[in-house]
């Protein structure tokens, strides 16, 4: 067996190796900056006869090991003084260095190394062979810069080669100042003589000195004259660096004499440090808002070409980062373009080339922001807009734990009070959802009948369409027609769901067109949106001349509609529906993923909001009832015999009749002591769940109950490694001197083997036996401690600080956020500018994301998989693997786990680190910066255990913010491919080879054959996102389980990673998925389960639905609880569907609290129920237990039936045309006989009531 030892690779992103042709010289310079290397071109050219040879290269065109040999060889060899300026540090060109060293000290080459910034790098330097003083001085010529310090820079350069005299020192140029073309030191009262109209909104620019000194000002100019002509004073400033200080002191200076109402930045990276509050930055000191210009560092027609639209270098400095400051992202105005060959350095300059319709747009979303803050409340015009998906009456203003209606009410009510025009606001959001329902909807059916809508005609829209791109317009007339052909169009008017209060109107959002031609347009990832949502938005600009619009709670559909990741292109269909419009979005905090996307494409200004209160599931119904009922088995042990066998058999009959034994894997061949056992642990990990206690209403903090509950699960999971940051419950267990004992981590069947403290036992009547029993007792302690209803011993220090630091920083972030929300809403509506704050999920450990009402940004891409999230992905691939052999006999060959953008985003990537422990490779990190930089392949007496070949399905999110990501997955898993070890324990190696066999027996050539047989990541299609399974679940369109799977198919038979930038490969998915073992899916949280949202069945049991019908059997499913990142849990889908059933879904303690919210809480019952036939229709996890508690608990319980009548009759008719419609299909044969007649008689009497 041949023995591999551990090794680091770099990560293959898949372009060319390049050739420079460069010949050798006295002096080479390399920088990334081709800024500077422009200047170096033009300081040479003016140097004259006698120069040293000069040839200048990007260090960007020298990123492939194999470009990097050829050059050391063909132009470094021979080469006299060899100068790099790297910008990141070592590791961002490690090989390249690393090569050179290797030339220079075999050749007695001179080299420099110097930063690329103006931040002293000793480990960088230290690579030089010149002298420390020499280094810096050529350092020195570089960041002052301006073309006397470039020529004397090569002057110095030839010197120490012995050619030509010493020249002058470098001469410091000033670090910031104003820039007006042709004046070489304009002041600011020059500027300010220049603007056409003083009193006109000021927009600063802020933009790297480096542009003014290689000259490359031409996007300056542009969006100088475009603000200009957009009605903006401009206010252009250079400066050497945002965190300089004296380059901030000009800022400071300026901003004083000249206040901004808007900021433009085209400066990269961020000042503010990720996690530390946000203290204002130079940019933000104002309290405007800073936008984020980006000069790209691509071509023009790389752009053009790219779905993605910026590189993955300019997606961290211009996007990731930027955010961290609190900036909006507008567009990419201008792109490298080169010009002509320059014969004496052998290279060619480029120079940023603006792009005028990109110009314009920035122009007027800066002029649109300047605007805002100057205009009074009352003549301000704004639309709060409401999701609708699915497109039915019943599930109108969607919005991920938010109770959206009562949201909107509140926030217009607040407008109001602080002066904006909002009418008569209706009372409450049942009011408002009166008139919301009353009104057009996106239901086609009975349109014509409803009397509330706004209405535009056919030929102001007409008017207003034919101005859009001709791309746009040709691609929605080829899908739908004529605009006289929309269904919304009534009378030669579209009929559209707005409704004005004042000057601000409420608006379902349009729907995105699946539901128009549902058999057509299911199988198009990419359609475009029709007539009516181009007519919504055009009403709302140009008829309203609405100032800015209030995207109302996550997500809709905007974000999501076609076109490029990023850096948007005027035919891209998010800009074309919205246009440069203030866009204000309210979401919830713990989803960075989503919210991001609203940010990138949208330029949106996230107000980010509190989850929903959280609390104990507790026990209720039959699992109440086999409590008691194992409590008294247990009491008997060992006395009375005969009761014993008596109540085993009331337990496990009982557990049967309910589904208990099927929700936990219990079976005949098992004894009773391990059945009991089983089932005992399983009622006390219900009764311990998280799930939510009603929902959340923008501007609103939990109080009371809501808010201890809230308190102790926050409380629950450490918060950092500070004594007061513990758990509260292992705070407590530790001072009632538990030993070795988790209360977070334990064995609940176990039994309780130590003392029985009186504080204890006196919180509880019920019996103490096991350490279930325990943790019980823990958690409603803690809920008396942070209620203040139970005093502390004075002994428990542990306790103590807890409970302090909770009263001291968790209480007072969480009551404070409800005011700060509605707060940032007024301040963004100001044109003010609203402070950043991180994201994730609180309950995991992230207090730090309270309180909330901040624009929330995510993780560095460059950081991920983070080194805590590895830590959680290897025990995770290990359990999973475990498992698998416990229960299968074999080790797992094949997986597919399912990869979100959110998800990796909150975890700081624990998918991508837990696939690249499976395949057995480990991300090699920076030392210092933490960013990811390689991988390291695994021995196998590492692993201990064979390797699992892994495909990846990742979400069209995924793709757009992690292109490194799914580069260092394909790198990894080639080489591991490529690896010379057994079949048996190296799967992809041997799969690999057979598969690149096969395609070139099929006439592929070897490399094309190699390259395919590699593919293990696969996704959308670009520009477009989803799975395709919505649109047949909701309308209805699929007849057996092998449809989900052609439309998985279909939508996700696109390779990524390696250069793969989304190949068509739908063969190649299916060649991956027919040797699949299990699928694989992680949640990372408890502040929602796979019962609330669409994307879970979308991905999971569109996996598991293709598995089945290309293998003819459905795989194994896991679905991974990663809420507690030190103790990972592997659970069966049909196991974690059982949990959520009983524990939230059909628990009462969860409709009481959605029952609070009318008619969005009757929508979450709704939504549940959907969800749950989509997992019986595309899985084999799904019982007819699972339906029946759904349906005594929502249909069967009078109470609840009456609430749903009242609340949401549309949406009661739509539950009841679900339960229907899963027995029709023989997904559920209810326990009562009877279950069917009765459907069918409250849907009549329901009907003869008009209820619909």
């Amino acid at each position: 067996m041949h023995i591999l030892a551990s090794q680091t690779r770099r990560i293959d992103d898949g372009g060319d190796a390049v050739d420079l042709g460069q010949s050798p010289a006295d002096i080479l310079f390399l920088s990334a900056a081709d800024t500077e290397l422009g200047s170096f071109a033009a300081a040479q050219s003016r140097l004259g006869t006698g120069r040293a040879d000069l040839r200048l290269a990007n260090l960007m065109a020298l990123s492939h090991p194999y470009s990097v040999d050829l050059y050391a060889e063909q132009t470094v060899r021979g080469s006299r003084l060899i100068v790099l300026r790297i910008l990141g540090g070592v590791e961002y060109w490690r090989y390249g260095l690393e090569r050179f060293e290797e030339e220079v000290r075999a050749n007695g080459i001179d080299l420099i190394v110097i930063p690329g910034d103006d931040k002293w790098d000793e480990e960088l330097t230290s690579r030089s062979t010149r002298s420390p003083a020499e280094v810096h001085r050529f350092w020195r010529y570089c960041v002052e810069g301006g073309a006397e310090n470039y020529a004397n820079a090569l002057r110095y350069a030839a010197h120490l080669i012995g050619k030509g005299e010493e020249p002058a020192h470098p001469v410091p140029l000033p670090r910031a100042g104003i820039y007006l073309a042709g004046k070489a030191a304009p002041d600011i009262a020059q500027l300010k003589a220049s603007w056409r109209d003083p009193e006109r909104p000021v927009a600063a620019i802020t933009f790297y000195r480096a542009l003014v000194q290689g000259a490359q000002t031409a996007p300056l100019d542009a969006l100088i004259a475009a603000l200009d002509k957009a009605g903006v004073n401009a206010l252009p400033i250079y400066v050497s660096s945002l965190k300089e200080a004296e380059s901030v002191a000009v800022l400071e200076s300026l901003f004083d004499e000249a206040p901004p109402d808007v900021v433009l930045n085209g400066t990269a990276f961020a000042v503010s440090k990720a996690g530390a509050a946000h203290q204002p930055t130079p940019l933000d000191r104002p309290g405007k808002p800073v936008l984020q210009v980006v000069f790209s560092s691509s071509s023009k027609e790389g752009w053009e070409d790219s779905d993605q639209g910026l590189s993955i270098r300019d997606l961290a400095m211009h996007v990731v980062l930027p955010e961290i400051d609190g900036r909006i992202l507008t567009r990419a105005v201008s792109f490298k373009e080169e010009g002509v060959f320059d014969e004496a350095t052998q290279s060619t300059p480029v120079a940023f080339t603006p792009v005028p319709d990109r110009i314009m747009f920035t122009a007027a979303l800066a002029a649109a922001w300047g605007k805002l803050g100057r205009k009074p409340a009352a003549a301000k015009k704004s639309a709060l807009i409401l999701a609708n998906y699915p497109n039915r009456d019943g599930r109108l203003a969607n919005g991920v734990g938010l109770d959206t209606p009562a949201s909107c009410v509140h926030l217009l009510k607040v407008m109001a009070a602080a002066g904006y025009d909002a009418g008569k606001v209706p009372a409450s959001s049942a009011d408002l959802m009166e008139i919301l329902t009353s009104g057009v909807t996106n239901a086609l059916e009975g349109r014509s009948a409803r009397e509330e809508y706004q209405a535009l005609s056919l030929q102001d829209y007409e008017r207003s369409f034919d101005t859009l791109p001709d791309v746009v317009r040709s691609a929605v007339v080829d899908r739908w027609g004529a605009p006289s052909d929309d269904p919304h169009v009534t009378d030669g008017h579209f009929r559209l769901a707005l409704h004005r209060f004042g000057n601000q109107v409420v608006g379902i959002q349009p729907a995105r067109g699946y539901n128009i031609d549902p058999k057509e347009t299911y199988h198009d990832p990419a359609l475009v949106p029709p007539h009516h949502y181009f007519a919504f938005y055009i009403w709302l600009r140009e008829q309203f001349a609405v100032d800015a619009v209030i995207h109302l709670g996550k997500h809709g559909n905007l974000e999501w509609l076609p076109g490029k990741a990023l850096a948007l292109a005027e035919s891209c269909f998010p800009e074309a529906v919205l246009g440069p419009i203030p866009n204000i979005y309210p979401f919830i905090v713990n989803d960075p993923g989503e919210g991001a996307q609203a940010k990138r494409r949208t330029s949106a200004v996230i107000v980010d909001h509190l989850t929903p209160p959280l609390a104990r599931a507790e026990s209720h119904g039959v699992a109440e009832e086999l409590e008691t009922l194992l409590d008294e088995y247990y009491l008997a042990s060992g006395v009375d015999p005969r009761r014993l066998k008596a109540l085993t058999r009331d337990i496990l009959d009982t557990a049967a009749r309910h589904g208990l034994d099927k929700d936990i894997g219990i079976t005949e061949a098992m004894d009773e002591e391990t059945r009991l056992a089983r089932l005992d642990a399983h009622l006390c990990d219900l009764k311990e769940l998280q799930i939510r206690d009603g929902l959340h209403i923008l501007g609103e903090s939990p109080e009371g109950d809501l808010l201890m509950d809230l308190l102790v699960a926050l409380a629950r999971v450490p918060r950092g490694n500070r004594p007061e940051q513990q758990s509260l419950q292992r705070a407590i267990a530790s001072d009632l001197g538990f030993e070795g004992f988790d209360p977070l981590d334990c064995d609940f069947a176990a039994p309780w083997q130590q003392g029985r403290p009186e504080l204890l036992a006196n919180v509880l009547e019920a019996p103490w036996r096991s350490q279930g029993d325990t943790v019980e007792r823990i958690e409603l302690l803690a809920r008396e401690i942070v209620a203040g209803n139970r005093g502390v011993p004075e002994a428990w220090q542990s306790t103590l600080a807890v409970l302090d630091d909770l009263n001291q920083v968790l209480r007072p972030a969480v009551t404070g956020s409800g005011h700060a929300e509605t707060s940032a809403v007024l301040t963004a509506l100001e044109g003010g500018f609203v402070a950043p704050g991180p994201s994730g999920a609180p309950s995991r450990g992230r207090p730090d994301v309270l309180p909330t009402g901040r624009n929330f940004y995510s993780v560095d891409v460059r950081a991920v998989p983070t080194e805590t999230a590895w830590r959680l992905g290897w025990q995770s691939a290990s359990l999973v693997a475990e498992r698998y052999f416990q229960e299968e006999g074999e080790w797992p060959k094949s997986l597919v786990l399912t990869c979100w953008g959110t998800a990796n985003m909150r975890t700081g990537g624990d998918d991508i680190a837990q696939a690249l422990a499976l395949i057995g490779a480990r991300p090699v990190w920076e030392q210092g910066s933490g960013r990811v930089t390689g991988f390291e392949i695994l021995k196998l007496s590492e692993l201990g255990r064979p390797r699992v070949d892994v495909t990846l399905r990742v979400s069209g999110f995924f793709r757009d913010a992690f292109p490194h990501q799914m580069d260092l997955f394909d790198s990894a898993a080639r080489a591991v491919g490529a690896l010379e070890e057994p079949d048996e324990a190296n799967p992809i190696a041997a799969r690999m080879r057979s598969e690149s066999a096969r395609l070139q027996a099929e006439g592929l050539d070897k490399n094309e054959a190699k390259r395919r047989a590699g593919f293990r990541v696969f996704g959308s299609k670009p520009g477009a996102y989803g799975a395709g399974l919505q649109a047949l679940i909701d309308e209805k369109l699929w007849e057996e389980r092998s449809d989900f799977a052609d439309a998985f198919l279909t939508w996700g038979g696109y390779a990524y990673g390696g250069g793969a930038e989304g190949s068509v490969a739908r063969h190649d998915l299916e060649t991956r998925l027919k040797t699949v073992d299990a699928v694989l899916h992680n949640q990372d949280n408890r502040e929602h389960d796979l019962l609330d949202s669409d994307d879970y069945y979308q991905f999971e049991g569109g996996l598991a639905a293709t598995v089945e019908a290309l293998k003819g059997e459905a795989p194994t499913v896991y679905h991974n609880d990663h809420s507690r990142p030190e103790r990972p849990v592997v659970r069966t889908l049909s196991e974690e569907i059982g949990r959520v059933v009983r524990a939230r879904a059909a628990n009462p303690k969860w409709i009481a609290g959605v029952m609070r919210h009318g008619y969005k809480g009757a929508f979450e019952m709704v939504a549940t129920l959907d969800y749950l036939f989509a997992f019986a229709a595309t899985t084999r996890a799904v019982g007819d237990h699972h339906f029946d508690q759904l349906y005594d608990a929502y249909v069967d319980n009078q109470e609840v039936l009456d609430f749903l009548k009242d609340a949401n009759p549309a949406g009661l008719n739509e539950m009841l045309d679900r339960f229907h419609e899963a027995i029709e299909r023989g997904l559920w044969t209810p326990r009562r006989n009877s279950t069917h007649a009765a459907l069918n008689d409250l849907k009549t009497r329901l009907e003869g009531t008009d209820a619909s």
